[in-house]
C-alpha cells in the first residue's frame, strides 16, 4: 500500500496539476464554516420563527433538532469532507458510489442558491448607497415615486389613516427598489441599477474565490468577523432604546400550549437544515481542506454553539428595535413583526429611520447584511468549483482553467438572476426560494446520507475512521443518530411537510400561475431525483456492478491519510490490516445481499 501512495505522489507531481491547497490555519477553516452557516437566516428567520412559535418554548423543538439531526450531520459531512480530502462529489463516491447522487443533488442546490441567494445582496447593496443621503428616501414621501396614498406613520396620525393608506417604506421599496410589477407574468425590463448593483457584488465573489482556499482563507477575515462587531453595535443600542424591554418580553414570552401544534415542530425542524447548511455539500468541501489529523470533532461542536449562540442575540437586537417602533407608532408589535425579505427591506428600515441619526444605523445595518450573505455566497461557490474540480482534476486543476470555470459559472448564474431584477423578479425570486432548496429536499437528502453512513458503510466503520483523525472514540450516540434516530425524525419531519403543505403564495398576495409551480417543482426535482437516479442504473442484479456500487474505495482515503498526515507513518501496518478486514466485510455483505436478492425473486 505504501508503494501504490508513493506512487501516486509521483505521478500527481509529474502530471502538472495545481495543488488543491489547505487552510494556512485553524482559524480559517472555523471562519469559513462560520460565515457559510452564519448568514441572512439567523438574523431575519430565527428570531420570528421564536416569536411566533411560542417565545422561549421555540427552545424546546429546536434544541431536539439540533441534538438528534444538526450536530450528527455537521459532523458527518465534515468529517467527511477532511478523511477522504474531497469535494461533495468526490467524497461519496469513494465512500459508497450507490450514493454518489448525493454529491450531485447537493452541487445543483448550491448553484441553485447561488443564482437567488445573491440577488438579496445586490438589494441590500441598493438600499446602502441609498442611505447615504441628507435624508433617508424611504422616511418620507416627497418622492418622485411616491403617491397620493403614502402617508407617514407615526403616533400622531395612526388613527386618521384610511383602508389604503400606504408607508413610505413600502413605497421605495416596491416602486424604487423593485418597480414591482401586479403578476408574475409581466416581468418587464432588466433594471438597470439593480442590475449594477448584482454585477458588482458578482465581482466581489469571484475575487473572493478566484485564487481557490488561499484567497477564501483570508476573504472570510473580513467577511465572517465583521457581521459580529455591527451585530453588536446594533444591539447595544437596541436595547438602549426606549420600548426596547417591550420587544425582548414578545420575543421570549413563553407560550406552553404551542407545543402541541405540529407547524411548532416542522418550523424548528426547517430551521436547523436551513441555518447549519446541511446537505449542501459545502461543509464536505470545507472540510476536505484541513489537516488529516485536525480535531473536527470538537470544531463541530464549537461552530454549532456559535451557531445557534448568534441566532438567539440576533433575536435581541430585531425585536429591540421592533419594539421601539412600536412604541413610536403607538401601534401593538405583532403589527410591526415581520420575517424574511419584509423584516430587512421594510421593518428594519422603518425602525431606522425613526431614530437619530438615522443614516448611520443604515448603513452598519445594511452593511451587517450584505456581510452576513457574502461569505455564506462565496464559500458557497467555492465548494461548487471544488467539487467541480475534483471530479475532473486532469481537465481543470491546471494554469487559469479553474479561474475560466469560475467566471463560466459566475457569468451563468448573473445572467439567470437578471430575471429577478425585472419587475416581476420579485415573484421569480421566491419562485426560487421557495422550490430549490425546499426544506422537504433537505429533508429527503438527510435520510440518505444517514442510511448511507448509518447502515451502508457503517456508523461504526466511520467512527473508527474519525478516531483515526482524531486520536480518539466519538460519543456512541452519534453511531445512534446516524443509523436511527437522524433518519426517523427526518422521516416523521417529512411527513408533517406532506400533511400541512399549502401552495405557494407572492407577494401582495399574488398566486402563483401553474407555469411557475411547474417551473418550480422541476427546480425541486433537479436536485431530489439524483439519489433516485444511481438506484435506476442497477439493472443487472447478478452483475458485479451491484457489488462495486456497494463497496467504498478505501485506498485514496487512506492514502490522503498517508501523504498529509506525516506523523501518522508508523500506522501503516495498522492502516493495511483495516483496509483487509474492511475487504473481507464487504464481501460478507455481497455474500447476504445476493442471498436477499435470490429470495426476493424466487
Amino acid at each position: 500500500m505504501c508503494s501504490r501512495v508513493l506512487r501516486v505522489r509521483g505521478q500527481a507531481e509529474d502530471s502538472g496539476l495545481q495543488d488543491r491547497g489547505q487552510w494556512a490555519s485553524k482559524a480559517e477553516f472555523l471562519l469559513a464554516v462560520a460565515g457559510q452557516i452564519i448568514g441572512l437566516g439567523n438574523v431575519w428567520r430565527f428570531p420570528y420563527l421564536c416569536y411566533k412559535n411560542g417565545g422561549g418554548v421555540f427552545f424546546v423543538p429546536y434544541m431536539l433538532f439540533l441534538v438528534v439531526c444538526g450536530i450528527p450531520l455537521f459532523l458527518l459531512e465534515t468529517a467527511l469532507g477532511q478523511y477522504t480530502s474531497l469535494g461533495g462529489v468526490s467524497a461519496w463516491m469513494k465512500i459508497c458510489p450507490l450514493f454518489a447522487g448525493l454529491g450531485f443533488a447537493s452541487q445543483m442546490m448550491i448553484l441553485h442558491s447561488c443564482v437567488y441567494y445573491i440577488v438579496i445582496l445586490a438589494w441590500a447593496f441598493f438600499y446602502l448607497c441609498s442611505s447615504f443621503q441628507m435624508r433617508l428616501p424611504w422616511s418620507h414621501c416627497n418622492n418622485t415615486w411616491n403617491t397620493d396614498s403614502c402617508r407617514g406613520f407615526d403616533r400622531h396620525n395612526m388613527s386618521d389613516l384610511s383602508e389604503n393608506a400606504t408607508s413610505p417604506v413600502i413605497e421605495f421599496w416596491e416602486h424604487e427598489v423593485l418597480g414591482l410589477s401586479a403578476s408574475v407574468d409581466r416581468l418587464g425590463s432588466v433594471n438597470w441599477r439593480l442590475a449594477l448593483c448584482l454585477l458588482l457584488v458578482w465581482t466581489v465573489c469571484y475575487f473572493c474565490v478566484w485564487k481557490g482556499v488561499k484567497s477564501t482563507g483570508k476573504a472570510v477575515y473580513v467577511t465572517a468577523t465583521f457581521p459580529y462587531v455591527m451585530l453588536l453595535v446594533l444591539l447595544v443600542r437596541g436595547v438602549s432604546l426606549p420600548g426596547a424591554v417591550d420587544g425582548i418580553v414578545y420575543y421570549l414570552k413563553p407560550n406552553h400550549t404551542r407545543l402541541t401544534d405540529p407547524q411548532v415542530w416542522m418550523d424548528a425542524g426547517t430551521q436547523i437544515f436551513f441555518s447549519y447548511g446541511i446537505c449542501l455539500g459545502s461543509l464536505t468541501a470545507l472540510g476536505s481542506y484541513n489537516k488529516f489529523n485536525n480535531d473536527c470533532y470538537k470544531d463541530c461542536f464549537r461552530l454549532c454553539l456559535l451557531n445557534s449562540s448568534t441566532s438567539f442575540i440576533a433575536g435581541f437586537a430585531i425585536f429591540s428595535m421592533l419594539g421601539f417602533m412600536a412604541q413610536e407608532q403607538g401601534v401593538d408589535i405583532a403589527d410591526v413583526v415581520e420575517s424574511g425579505p419584509g423584516l430587512a427591506f421594510i421593518a428594519y428600515p422603518r425602525a431606522v429611520s425613526m431614530m437619530p441619526l438615522p443614516q448611520l444605523w443604515a448603513v452598519c445595518f445594511f452593511l451587517m447584511i450584505l456581510m452576513l450573505g457574502l461569505d455564506t455566497q462565496f464559500v458557497s461557490l467555492e465548494a461548487l468549483i471544488m467539487s467541480v474540480s475534483d471530479l475532473y482534476p486532469t481537465l481543470i486543476r491546471r494554469r487559469h482553467r479553474r479561474e475560466i470555470l469560475l467566471l463560466l459559472v459566475c457569468s451563468v448564474c448573473f445572467l439567470i438572476g437578471l430575471l429577478m431584477v425585472t419587475p416581476g423578479g420579485l415573484y421569480v425570486f421566491q419562485i426560487y426560494d421557495h422550490f430549490s432548496c425546499s426544506g422537504a429536499s433537505l429533508l429527503l437528502l438527510s435520510v440518505c446520507q444517514s442510511v448511507a453512513i448509518g447502515w451502508i458503510y457503517g456508523a461504526d466503520r466511520f467512527s473508527n475512521n474519525i478516531k483515526a483523525m482524531i486520536g480518539y472514540q466519538p460519543l456512541c450516540i452519534f453511531s445512534l443518530c446516524w443509523r436511527y434516530l437522524t433518519p426517523a425524525v427526518c422521516i416523521g419531519t417529512f411527513g408533517f411537510s406532506l400533511m400541512f403543505w399549502s401552495p405557494l403564495t407572492l407577494a401582495n398576495g399574488v398566486t402563483a400561475p401553474r407555469w411557475a409551480r411547474a417551473m418550480g417543482w422541476m427546480l425541486t426535482l433537479s436536485s431530489v431525483l439524483m439519489p433516485k437516479s444511481d438506484f435506476l442504473t442497477i439493472s443487472d442484479f447478478f452483475d458485479d456492478q451491484l457489488t462495486s456500487s456497494f463497496k467504498s474505495d478505501p485506498y485514496p482515503i487512506f492514502a490522503f491519510a498517508l501523504y498529509t498526515a506525516e506523523t501518522t507513518k508508523h500506522r501503516h501496518s495498522d492502516l493495511e490490516k483495516e483496509v483487509k478486514q474492511h475487504e473481507i466485510q464487504w464481501m460478507q455483505m455481497q455474500i447476504k445481499l445476493y442471498s436477499v436478492l435470490l429470495s426476493t425473486i424466487f
